[in-house]
């Protein structure tokens, strides 16, 4: 297939300005989902929503299109609608050859270069078909530990490979590891006493969570492994002996073992600390593995069909491994062959967050390529 044209880009820019003036964080996407849909059926494609809307506690559901193709095969490109909570609306600008938001909040291109990319992708496709088939798949709750994937039904894809441009990497760059993720929740009971009359009659619900964090390894624990405590709350004044502490933190590491392990070691610590005499707290924990890691053979046909339209694209290819997780976590687990693929937006999730105009145009340019080595595959 040919890369992009000149209008074709353009309306590519013009899509993506439009959705990105879109809020939707997780939970509320219905917006940015009904304009999706709209874009959609007015090309003449059919939208289909599923119930995850209501399963995460959200306002809308994953959207699932198909465009036919003229041979056999499909191909599944997936991208996300929502986004990470918004501390100012979206005003689009470019500057310096790149989109930003001119307000001091993100941009929204994680994940809306993305769903820009697929909706100018079906535009040419509704008016001249490929040779296989593409399933577009717009799914909810991304950021909030990928809940709307793990609602979706997998089974009810054609498609045995995928592709989602979901990596704030340069472009290139393809995801061939990402972790297995552990989530903790844990509060934390103690008893509450007047801190300057009677504080040897309460327990220090605080004192116990200090304790199991002051134990516990965290930070960068070896190159594929992580640990971290994020929030931390509790008590209600100065004067008194805090009753209740709130904590809450994740591990991460390509060794599902390990991730296993370490997270298993962390809830021993706040069980520790709850039970010290010091401390005596009653403990309610909650540990749960939010998605599984995988890890890409170096000669699987997925990989090798991306390294061939990345080269086709005139872009050197580079296996990276990430920290981080996607919906590709979700569909792997379930028996899609997808991949993460760079996007080359930049400080995504922060206020200066910002994509170039190329490297939006540019996975465009891959997914048409693509889209064309996968119908030669399947010829």
């Amino acid at each position: 297939m040919s890369p992009a044209g000149e209008a074709e880009r353009r309306h590519l820019h013009e899509t993506f300005a439009a959705i990105c003036r879109i809020e939707s964080p997780s939970g509320r996407e219905r917006a940015c989902a009904d304009a999706v849909t709209e874009i959609l059926t007015g090309l003449g494609l059919e939208v289909a929503q599923d119930g995850a809307g209501g399963a995460v506690g959200g306002d809308a559901g994953n959207l699932l299109a198909r465009i036919p193709g003229t041979g056999e095969g499909w191909l599944l490109f997936c991208a996300h609608l929502d986004t990470v909570p918004l501390a100012a609306p979206v005003e689009p600008v470019i500057r310096d050859g790149a989109w930003e938001n001119a307000n001091e909040a993100i941009l929204g291109a994680d994940n809306k270069a993305a769903v820009a990319m697929m909706l100018t992708l079906a535009r040419r496709l509704a008016a001249a078909p490929a040779r296989c088939g593409v399933e577009l798949l717009f799914t909810v709750g991304e950021e909030v530990a990928l809940r709307g994937a793990k609602e979706f039904e997998a089974g009810v894809l054609r498609s045995v490979r995928g592709y989602t441009f979901d990596s704030a990497f340069p472009l290139g760059g393809v995801v061939v590891a990402s972790p297995t993720y552990y989530r903790i929740d844990a509060e934390l009971r103690g008893q509450a006493a007047h801190a300057g009359l009677r504080p040897e009659q309460g327990r220090s619900a605080i004192l116990a969570a200090a304790r199991a964090i002051a134990s516990m390894r965290l930070g960068r624990l070896d190159s594929g492994t992580t640990a971290n405590i994020g929030t931390i709350e509790g008590g209600s004044a100065a004067n008194v002996v805090p009753d209740r502490c709130r904590v809450s933190g994740e591990v991460r590491s390509l060794d599902a073992a390990a991730a296993e392990q370490l997270a298993s070691e962390l809830a021993e610590c706040l069980a520790d600390a709850a039970n010290d005499p010091a401390c005596e707290c009653d403990l309610d924990i909650r540990l749960e593995r939010q998605f599984e890691g995988y890890r890409v053979r170096p000669s699987s046909p997925e990989l090798t069909l991306a390294f061939a339209a990345l080269r086709d694209c005139g872009l050197d290819p580079e296996p990276i491994t990430t920290g981080g997780g996607s919906d590709v976590n979700v569909l792997r687990a379930a028996g899609v062959a997808a991949l993460n693929l760079a996007n080359g937006t930049e400080r995504n999730h922060e206020p200066g967050e910002r994509v170039s105009t190329a490297s939006l145009e540019a996975i465009l340019d891959v997914a048409l390529a693509l889209v064309e080595r996968a119908g030669e595959d399947a010829a």
